[in-house]
């Protein structure tokens, strides 16, 4: 459960930049430029050995991601649009093409370069994730304003039951409307 205002800004990717990577074959970095890190909010050392997932926003259908891998392993070039999630919370969106990398004609890694998106591409890609999430996974997006007290139990309560906020709300939820 989000309490600040970060998951709902953006940064903008610049139209004279691309952000560059490499990974191994399981998926994790091994190679980011300093736009991928000022981007997303990370320092390179911090990308560098983690999963590139370590970007995925809650926002972007599994799906999605699913049919990416299935093309990458079949050594043909993936090509989408991708919300990603910031060190912070915040977001940016990308152009992406994921590719392997051939060394004496056997695939030793993947590299994906990202650029940035038009406006009304990111409006259409929003509604048409937010479609498959619901459809795929029954999982919806909301936005809500609780009083502080509230939020506070439920954070207390929580961290008593080990559980993330939202986990708990899907309990109280289930539990009320059985």
């Amino acid at each position: 459960m989000q309490t600040s205002y970060a998951p709902f800004i953006e940064t903008e990717v610049p139209e004279d930049e691309l952000i560059v990577s490499r990974t191994n074959l399981q998926g994790k970095i091994t190679y980011a430029n300093e736009t991928f890190a000022s981007i997303s909010g990370y320092s390179a050392d911090e990308l560098i050995g983690s999963p590139h997932n370590i970007v995925r926003h809650p926002d972007m259908p599994r799906s999605v991601f699913q049919k990416m891998w299935e093309t990458i392993q079949k050594e043909q070039m993936w090509t989408g649009y991708v919300k990603n999630l910031r060190k912070d919370g915040g977001f940016y969106w990308v152009y992406a093409e994921v590719s392997g990398v051939y060394k004496d004609g056997k695939l030793v890694e993947y590299k994906s370069l990202r650029a940035p998106v038009d406006e009304s591409v990111k409006l259409e890609f929003q509604d048409r994730y937010d479609e498959l999430r619901e459809k795929e996974e029954d999982r919806c997006r909301i936005i809500s304003q609780l009083s502080c007290e509230h939020v506070e139990k439920l954070k207390k309560f929580a961290k008593e039951k080990g559980v993330s906020e939202d986990r708990l709300l899907d309990e109280i939820l289930e539990d009320y409307l059985l």
